[in-house]
């Protein structure tokens, strides 16, 4: 289906937003749609996230634009690296024509590497500074300094 329909054929999780140890950090998944809202994003940080990786199959035209702005701004809102993962190619489904351009963004909003190309199939593999995560946090407060005394106001309808 063309445009964001995707809450009429998915219900929404109910497992939280968990943060899983591995090998190279925390690391949490925010998947696809669900990058427009912040909530999730800054959820996922407090649960610990190090790393959160973002798959989405989203088709150009829609929110290109979108897609080098969001991921770099909630990386410097929640201090953390995000993985952002789009697939390329065409589906015989109608127009869906899927821009590719995957990336890596650290806690400072800054593309690590390049992005992927927006026509092919590429393995984006990069190098992540995990202490910048601390310089940040040190830096720019935003944890120590959010206001939970305002949610209240952000969960009526």
């Amino acid at each position: 289906m063309p445009g964001f329909w995707e809450k009429f054929y998915f219900r929404p999780g109910n497992l939280g937003y968990p943060v899983f140890n591995t090998a190279v950090g925390k690391v949490g998944v925010y998947i696809c749609f669900d990058r427009h809202f912040p909530e999730g994003w800054r959820a996922l940080g407090l649960n610990g996230a190090q790393i959160v990786f973002n798959p989405s199959a989203t088709s150009r035209g829609l929110s290109a634009y979108l897609w080098k702005l969001e991921q770099p701004a909630s990386a410097v809102a929640n201090e953390y690296f995000i993985g952002a993962i789009n697939r390329v190619g065409i589906e015989d489904l109608g127009d869906d024509d899927f821009y590719g351009t995957s990336y890596f963004v650290d806690p400072e909003g800054k593309f690590v590497g390049e992005p992927a190309d927006p026509f092919k199939p590429e393995l984006v593999v990069r190098d992540l500074d995990m202490d910048l995560i601390t310089t940040v946090r040190n830096r720019w407060p935003f944890y120590r300094d959010r206001r939970p005394d305002a949610y209240g106001d952000l969960t009526r309808p």
